[in-house]
């Protein structure tokens, strides 16, 4: 007789972002409180960005959310941090910085090393890599010994808050490497979704969620660092919510897909579609009947309360 083996966890998300634009942020509150509702597992954190004070930010918002689902603080996965010179804090990263465990970079991890001792651990085809900032650490992962073969049988889809589709101007987070952008999509060995500039700015975050919904704590520190971005009230662009809402939730069609392709990324930063039936590429396409209730689930996941652990574990 075969009895059944342990259930598959839920998908294990790599988060890599610069962690310099609110979106970011916002991202990582959606994937905690995914996490939170065991539809996802924070598989591991790298920040493209030599900043301290972001990996100081992502780790204190750890903590918040370990705090508020009754899990004390204790250390968790450690956040990976582009090697370079760590530039100062900005106002985003640095109002919300209340209680962390980062105190220098002897606290982070390689980058590269972190992701790739991630994807170990995931079940095969079991995790997906969402890139909300330059490809620079995606493509240093693709030279790592065995990494290639590694990616291909753990991750299921790269989404990437990158690119204007189908033919749009330059897009920052390409523009910003443009070199890597390009490796990563000729290289990366699965399937490719991206979340163009476009869908960002047609689906805003807003700036009424942050006073009403996030105010059940009032020392939240995505709803600080929100606060601190820019003078209130203002809407923020959604990039990489977009990329994230796609890798947990591929079968809910919040978002179109164009047909199979071949993105390429040109000279000057702008990303070029070609259709082909074989291509691993496609791009979301934002369906004007979804944009509310994508507004909606970017609003109740990221603010959301976390669940007891105690009261979850009673509950199963």
């Amino acid at each position: 007789m075969q009895f059944p083996g342990p259930a598959k966890p839920p998908t294990g998300i790599v988060f890599d972002s610069a962690m310099d634009k609110i979106d970011d942020a916002l991202a990582l509150a959606l994937l905690h409180g995914f996490d939170g509702r065991d539809e996802a597992r924070i598989a591991a954190i790298g920040i493209s960005n030599p900043n301290l004070s972001a990996a100081q930010f992502c780790d204190a918002v750890r903590i918040f959310y370990a705090g508020a689902a009754g899990a004390g603080s204790a250390r968790g996965l450690p956040v990976g941090l582009a090697q370079g010179r760590s530039a100062g804090a900005s106002a985003m990263l640095s109002a919300p910085v209340r209680a962390t465990v980062v105190k220098s970079i002897n606290d982070t991890a390689e980058v590269t090393t972190v992701i790739r001792n991630a994807l170990t651990a995931q079940y095969d085809r079991n995790a997906a890599v969402v890139l909300s900032g330059p490809a620079t650490d995606l493509a240093k992962l693709l030279d790592a010994y065995g990494a290639k073969d590694l990616i291909a049988h753990k991750v299921k889809v790269l989404s990437m808050a990158a690119g204007a589709f189908p033919d749009g101007p330059p897009e920052p987070n390409i523009r910003a490497n443009i070199a890597a952008a390009r490796r990563v999509f000729a290289e990366w060995p699965t399937p490719i979704v991206a979340a163009g500039y476009e869908i960002g700015t047609a689906l805003p975050f807003p700036a009424a969620s942050i006073e009403q919904d996030f105010a059940w704590s009032a020392t939240h520190p995505i709803a600080d660092a929100y606060r601190a971005y820019r003078p209130m009230p203002y809407d923020a662009p959604t990039w990489a919510m977009a990329a994230l809402l796609y890798a947990v939730r591929p079968k809910e069609n919040y978002f179109r897909l164009s047909e199979p392709g071949t993105v390429t990324v040109l000279d000057d930063g702008r990303t070029q579609f070609r259709a082909s039936a074989e291509g691993m590429h496609r791009y979301l396409i934002l369906d004007p009947d979804r944009k509310e209730s994508i507004i909606r689930t970017y609003t109740e996941i990221a603010s959301a309360k976390p669940v007891e652990r105690k009261k979850k574990l009673a509950a199963k």
